[in-house]
């Protein structure tokens, strides 16, 4: 009995500990324009935008307009999207059309949370949007959060997609 209480309780644990805010919007933003950070702007999602990022998420968006900040040729974008259940919030800064840095900034599934990690996001740097506006290289999931991969590399193509529209 003891040993299924210690078995729950870790379970538990592990997915509270899953769960957060990894950096605010706000902190992600002054470390991408070296605590200078530039107005909003904002990017209206037109009718054939709507298509275009409909066929990414293969929903439609739930937003109807993007906020970016940009200075010079970069651009940083907060964005979120769903990976089972709940949204995973992700900031992208792109520089010249290629991603520079893409971060999970809030997590709030159970389980996929690997995907916060450097080992994994690193993978995105470099990458840009090809002329079938998907991404330039290959990203490798991750046993167990497939679902949250998926949610990333969405959240990178319509960043990249956005980006060019500017």
């Amino acid at each position: 009995m003891k040993k299924l209480f210690f078995f729950i309780a870790f379970m538990f644990m592990q997915s509270a500990i899953a769960k957060g805010i990894y950096q605010t919007p706000l902190a992600f933003l002054e470390h991408a324009f070296n605590n200078r950070v530039p107005d909003t702007s904002t990017v209206w999602i037109t009718k054939d935008r709507k298509l275009v990022i409909s066929d990414i998420l293969q929903h439609p968006p739930s937003f109807i307009r993007a906020k970016y900040w940009q200075e010079g040729t970069k651009t940083a974008w907060i964005l979120h999207e769903i990976g089972k259940e709940k949204p995973i919030t992700v900031g992208v800064v792109i520089e010249e059309g290629h991603i520079e840095q893409l971060k999970v900034l809030t997590f709030r599934e159970s389980r996929g949370w690997e995907v916060k990690h450097e080992f994994f996001t690193r993978q995105f740097n470099a990458a840009s949007l090809n002329e079938n506006i998907q991404l330039s290289q290959t990203i490798d999931g991750v046993s167990g959060a497939t679902l949250s991969v998926r949610a990333l590399k969405k959240i990178a193509r319509i960043a990249l997609y956005l980006e060019q529209q500017l």
